[in-house]
């Protein structure tokens, strides 16, 4: 739990801090007053003021940032302080200032993105397993072990490249072009029609649903007992079971069930050691379970011998694809919101704070990589969510200043305090949606 939440805190805080300095930076280059900027709310712990005049404060909550500004001068300014009041600013610099923030989030996506790309991250071979029958994969053709290369005519490298190109289609509704290599070399085309289908938080894996999903990994032996038999037999760390008895290309579950069928009874398995087959014969020790069976066990610990790539672009590419990636995940979010309104989604898949920390603490767990990648996609929801026309946030603020400029002065003060009731409601009901969906499922 402690490494959850601080997993969050962390995460939180890096994000909203980069949104405010977004603000930070473009006010002072539109030269407002910048009064304070603060990492964390609450109690100010840590402050220094600078020779500008601001105040940087480091506050008791991390759970994000702040900046005041100089709104109006106070009455005795000079001219000069008046002139760094934000509400004296023009409108394309005020809309400017207001809309850094969402900007930085999508720019920190984009350079996240960029650095997994360009540092490289170890992932899964999209290579296929056997698609069921009548399903959509099934029934264009895919067969077990093509390897996707290209979606769409976008090159993959990956199961998670793969993914990501098919998602839209997948939960949209769409065709999808798959460049697919056998088994035997050859490439072939494999074209799906998928319908709109509904996305539910706990329902189905919609690729599962299609017919794609990965080949089953061989079984690899990671360890070895000592004395026992699968030791006695020759069989080593390392090896990758390929037949077990008559089992060809068996699991990992299928290979335990065929040694178990097999106690006191010699058993030849071949294996893959340093790319060549070598076939030994274990003879299982008999084990007497609680029914009172006899069951064969060779004394291995066995592991998934997943095919892995290691994707990895060079400096230009990383950024170019670091900026689609953002562009397209902010898309994708615009259009399942939409998707909400008409109900075609469920407002389930709308999560809170409780949702996030525990993504929060299972990407961290997992490792690095994983970790930056929640961030980035995590930064992209706070600019997308900071961009629609709500009152009170930023979008909500760039609304006005578009019926400003078409009025051509500012709109009436009740105007923005009605606003600021309808957003402040919104708000609550969204806050208030996405809670319930968190503890329901922390319940369910």
């Amino acid at each position: 739990m402690l490494f959850t939440l601080l997993a969050f805190a962390i995460a939180l805080g890096v994000l909203i801090t980069f949104h405010e300095l977004g603000h930070y930076w473009v006010a002072r280059l539109c030269g407002v007053r910048v009064l304070r900027f603060s990492v964390g709310f609450g109690k100010v712990l840590v402050r220094r003021t600078d020779r500008h005049g601001t105040e940087w404060a480091l506050s008791a909550i991390p759970l994000g940032g702040y900046v005041k500004m100089l709104d109006d001068p106070q009455p005795g300014d000079d001219p000069s302080m008046a002139a760094q009041a934000f509400n004296h600013k023009s409108l394309k610099q005020r809309s400017a200032i207001v809309l850094a923030g969402p900007v930085a989030n999508l720019v920190l996506a984009a350079l996240l993105y960029a650095g997994l790309n360009l540092a490289g991250t170890n992932e899964p071979a999209a290579i296929l397993a056997s698609p069921p029958p009548s399903t959509l994969a099934a029934q264009a053709g895919v067969m077990a072990n093509d390897r996707i290369i290209a979606v769409n005519q976008q090159d993959v490298q990956s199961w998670g490249e793969a993914r990501w190109q098919l998602m839209d289609a997948i939960s949209s509704g769409g065709q999808a072009q798959l460049t697919v290599e056998t088994a035997d070399g050859l490439q072939r085309e494999r074209t799906l029609q998928f319908a709109p289908a509904a996305i539910e938080p706990d329902g189905v894996d919609l690729m599962a649903e299609a017919g794609l999903s990965l080949a089953t990994p061989k079984p690899k032996v990671t360890g070895v007992n000592p004395g026992e038999p699968g030791q006695q037999a020759g069989l080593q760390a390392g090896d990758v079971i390929i037949k077990v008895g008559e089992l060809e290309q068996p699991s990992a579950g299928a290979m335990v069930e065929e040694v178990k069928k097999h106690p006191d009874q010699p058993l030849p398995i071949t294996v893959l050691r340093d790319g060549a087959a070598l076939t030994l014969t274990v003879l299982p020790l008999a084990q007497t379970g609680q029914d009172g069976q006899a069951t064969g066990r060779i004394g291995v610990m066995l592991g998934a011998d997943f095919p892995m790539v290691m994707v990895r672009y060079g400096l230009f590419e990383s950024l170019t694809r670091g900026v689609s990636r953002t562009v397209e995940t902010a898309w994708f979010s615009l259009k399942m919101m939409g998707r909400m309104i008409v109900g075609d989604v469920s407002l389930r898949n709308v999560s809170g704070p409780v949702t996030i920390a525990d993504y929060a603490g299972q990407t961290a767990r997992i490792g690095f990589a994983a970790y930056i990648g929640f961030l980035a996609l995590i930064s992209v929801s706070i600019g997308v969510l900071n961009l629609l026309p709500i009152p009170m946030l930023d979008g909500g603020h760039l609304m006005y200043y578009i019926l400003e400029a078409v009025r051509g002065r500012p709109i009436p003060e009740k105007w923005h305090e009605n606003g600021q009731r309808i957003g402040l409601g919104l708000l609550a009901a969204l806050m208030s949606l996405a809670f319930f969906n968190d503890f329901s499922r922390l319940f369910s």
